[in-house]
């Protein structure tokens, strides 16, 4: 099937570059969001897309964008389509831009430790190209294989070392990207620049709805001299937070420090029968041999005793193992992670509010949680939950009322909504209460300035009025 906007967009950028075949489009109608998976079970399923585009080139994303504003047909972005909050979701008279042909290395300088990639670059791609000269990207989430350069900076992402080596916007040093009519803009410069607002931050974590990023420098560092890990068992979690906070607040920065629930303490190993923080430390030899120790003084002193060092190399091993949503949707179940983030003295609240709300809910097989990240002022939360309605028709319901009991319970606590994955559809409602009136307003003044059509990534990030 052709329509105006699909033969103008072969006329621009050829054939082979504009897809309509029904398999092709079915690939590219949602990313890993399981609500597109339950949906696609029953009676709406998301649609196909108008078309898959795929640009070589700059000059092919700047065609596209212009024509599409031109024509106010909608244009949604797919990196690799590993987001887990509908940041993806076609619609009949959308393109979808398909950018994992825009996949170059373009550059690696080991003098001023950048590197410079397509946007659709595979991260484990990318991660290895630099290892190949002894760097490291130091961004490392568990999407890494199955996720691309530009999904990191559009969904504001974090990696598993995010301790020491910081997120995505630690990371970048540039960004290339195309407006909606067609503009070009690099925005960074430098290793740091006195310049206005850093209008980088435009483009971080506007989840394809302000434009399409196509390329990126990332600041790398040399690859660690030295590996350590250490484990300890909490008597509770909350012995476990001022764990994690004196350590932090001391100085120390272990790339990795991971704080798990009874529960899912239990899960990661049937040895353990307390809250177990996992930690990496990485670096310079003599610094990694200082920091080991100082960590263990603290834990000593905490009254939290070593636990054994294989549940880290374990964990390191199968970090990035996860069930297909299909193997819980067999079952009539309905799973996923929620992450929030909290200042230190209101993190056990949120942690204590949520699970307590998500048992309440008819069917509740699971609810724990786990910190993954830690900062000087606080640290994230990673809510886990699995539900099996008493009746299946009941699934989507229920999913939706996890993710509002943990919203919610975060809110109340003074926390943030999310700290990882993005916003998407999944917590787009809640944007209000996350950016308060005025900054939502701000938000969209800002989207009618660059998109004045709405031509970009429409239903996603930006709540209706």
């Amino acid at each position: 099937m052709t329509t105006p906007i699909v033969d103008a967009l072969r006329g621009a950028l050829g054939p082979d570059q504009v897809l309509t075949d029904p398999a092709r489009l079915d690939e590219r109608r949602h990313d890993y969001w399981m609500v597109s998976h339950l949906r696609d079970r029953g009676a709406t399923p998301a649609p196909r897309p108008a078309c898959v585009v795929r640009p070589r080139s700059v000059a092919d994303v700047q065609a596209t964008l212009r024509l599409a504003n031109e024509r106010g047909t909608p244009v949604i972005p797919f990196g690799l389509g590993s987001g887990v909050v509908g940041g993806v979701i076609a619609r009949p008279d959308a393109i979808l831009l398909d950018m994992s042909a825009m996949s170059a290395v373009r550059f690696i300088d080991p003098v001023n430790l950048l590197a410079g990639f397509d946007a659709g670059r595979n991260g484990a791609e990318a991660e290895a190209a630099v290892a190949a000269q002894g760097l490291t990207i130091g961004h490392w989430p568990q999407s890494v294989a199955i996720s691309s350069g530009g999904g990191w900076i559009a969904t504001r992402a974090s990696g598993q070392f995010s301790t020491a080596y910081g997120n995505i916007e630690d990371i970048v040093h540039s960004i290339e990207a195309v407006l909606p009519n067609g503009e070009f803009v690099v925005l960074g410069k430098g290793p740091r620049a006195s310049a206005g607002p850093d209008l980088r931050n435009l483009i971080m974590g506007s989840e394809g709805t302000l434009g399409v990023i196509t390329g990126v420098t990332f600041s790398l560092r040399r690859a660690p001299e030295a590996r350590a890990l250490s484990a300890f068992e909490a008597p509770d979690m909350v012995t476990g937070f001022e764990l994690q906070r004196e350590i932090v607040q001391s100085g120390w920065r272990p790339p990795v420090m991971r704080q798990y629930d009874e529960r899912e303490s239990r899960r990661l190993d049937g040895r353990l029968t307390k809250c177990v923080i996992l930690m990496v430390h990485e670096g310079p030899k003599a610094l990694v041999e200082a920091e080991v120790a100082a960590v263990a003084a603290l834990a000593a002193k905490a009254e939290a005793p070593p636990a054994p060092a294989d549940i880290v190399e374990h964990w390191l091993d199968h970090r990035n193992n996860v069930p297909p949503w299909d193997a819980i949707l067999d079952r009539n179940m309905v799973a996923d992670t929620v992450e929030v983030s909290a200042d230190w003295d209101r993190i056990n609240s949120v942690y204590v509010d949520a699970v307590t709300s998500l048992k309440e809910i008819p069917g509740c097989l699971a609810a724990s949680a786990h910190s993954s990240h830690v900062y000087r002022s606080g640290l994230n939360l990673y809510f886990t939950f699995a539900i099996l309605p008493p009746d299946p028709a009941d699934m989507e319901r229920a999913y939706f009322e996890a993710w509002r009991r943990i919203l919610e319970a975060t809110g109340r606590h003074g926390g943030s909504l999310s700290h990882h994955h993005g916003i998407g559809r999944a917590r787009r409602d809640y944007m209000k209460r996350e950016l308060g009136a005025g900054g939502l307003a701000l938000l969209r003044t800002i989207k009618r300035a660059l998109d004045p059509n709405g031509i970009m990534n429409p239903g996603v990030l930006i709540p209706d009025a």
